[in-house]
């Protein structure tokens, strides 16, 4: 299968949480695709992420994990997921928090400084202790992690272009198919 690292695959606002986002449809076994089990996708994320990711000029360029390094960012991606999910739905967690700073400190610790895990592992520390993480939110549409950086916090969906369109799209029509219906 064929990818490519669009800006729209960069809507979560923060490092850490785009690279969390690279497993499409998590929630849904049937559907789901982890773009990192493709090494080519792996290979290509950190160049997408110099020109697409919101926290580019905090990391510059980025070079891609090692082979060596792959599961340790792996981890790490996982351990993103699972905590700030779980911080969104059910508060804090202090055990899912403890992984996800072990998996970061074993990232700052083994890579190397200009490689992507280790620019992961800086982006979900700052993520922790962002000062309103009532901002961090699940699109209801493909269920991404996001921050919201709206005025008035009201943003639903990772992204307007893509998922907040599908969303009305497909409201559109089931009040259209209601309609008729009657």
């Amino acid at each position: 299968m064929s990818f490519s690292w669009t800006e729209h695959r960069f809507a979560g606002g923060a490092l850490a949480l785009d690279v969390a986002n690279s497993v499409i449809l998590r929630h849904d076994d049937a559907r789901c695709i982890d773009r990192f089990a493709i090494e080519t996708q792996l290979v290509a994320f950190p160049d997408a992420a110099s020109r697409f990711c919101a926290e580019r000029a905090l990391f510059g360029d980025a070079a891609p994990s090692s082979p060596d390094d792959k599961g340790r960012f792996i981890a790490l991606r996982e351990a993103t997921d699972r905590y700030f999910r779980a911080r969104i739905l059910e508060g804090d967690d202090d055990l899912l928090l403890a992984d996800l700073l072990d998996a970061a400190a074993g990232n700052l610790r083994e890579v190397e400084r200009n490689d992507i895990a280790h620019a992961t592992a800086r982006s979900a520390i700052g993520l922790i202790s962002m000062p309103e993480p009532e901002r961090m939110k699940i699109c209801r549409n493909c269920g991404w992690l996001f921050i919201d950086r709206s005025k008035n916090r009201s943003r639903a969906w990772c992204d307007m272009a893509v998922c907040g369109n599908r969303a009305k799209a497909n409201r559109h029509y089931r009040r259209r198919k209601e309609e008729d219906a009657r």
